[in-house]
């Protein structure tokens, strides 16, 4: 079992990687839930961290439903990100009808290959999520983030549980969305995964809190 960490800036970034993150999701815009991050962040946090550094890859705010000129900032992004050797991406572009868009995100999962590629919680928008997970699949991509189309993971577990069966060993199902070292141990007896994903914020300072990432660790293994 293994955790990946959001991280909105390069000090959350340090935070992470210093208290043994797996993997690190770096965005800019805590706000907003995460926006592509800043070219010189992004170069400074591959330079100062190890571990796996993911690239969100969402040019703004809002619905997931992007512009011609949006979807070619998402592709530079992706070239760019490769070339400071980024170790994965994280996106996803749905309709107009809340279905996914399997022509664009093949498209960018193609353009981003060999490396690994997460649809991240624009699945929670979609209508009919096990049509989602198929088409997620066939676009490409090695994981989904998800809170079970809840307000949080554990409220959504239910639904993680029933798709991570599905999905079996054709994607990742990976729980997102509130969880804490308070209900880590309760997702994970109920689903079949090999990674969590969190922020692991619990105040105001919108950095990752190490005691936090330590008792994620901790719970989420025994």
């Amino acid at each position: 079992m293994k955790l990946e960490i959001a991280c909105f800036s390069l000090e959350s970034a340090l935070i992470a990687h210093e208290n043994l993150a797996d993997r690190i999701e770096l965005c800019s815009d805590i706000k907003s839930g995460g926006l592509t991050p800043d070219y010189q962040m992004a170069k400074s946090s591959r330079t100062k961290i190890s571990c796996d550094l993911y690239m969100m890859i969402r040019p703004r705010s809002g619905d997931f439903v992007y512009t011609a000129k949006e979807f070619e900032q998402m592709k530079k992004d992706i070239q760019f990100f490769k070339k400071i050797e980024a170790d994965g991406f994280v996106f996803g572009i749905l309709n107009k009808d809340g279905t996914v868009n399997i022509s664009q995100n093949k498209r960018l999962v193609s353009l981003a290959a060999p490396l690994p590629c997460t649809f991240h919680r624009a699945f929670d928008s979609t209508p009919n999520p096990q049509k989602a997970l198929a088409d997620i699949i066939s676009c490409g991509f090695s994981t989904v983030l998800t809170s079970g189309q809840a307000k949080t993971a554990l409220q959504g577990v239910e639904l993680i549980s029933k798709l991570a069966s599905i999905a079996k060993k054709k994607i990742t199902v990976m729980p997102g969305g509130g969880v804490r070292s308070n209900n880590i141990a309760s997702i994970v007896q109920k689903v079949s995964t090999t990674y969590c994903h969190s922020s692991a914020i619990v105040n105001e300072s919108n950095l990752p809190s190490i005691k936090e990432i330590q008792l994620l660790r901790k719970n989420m293994r025994e």
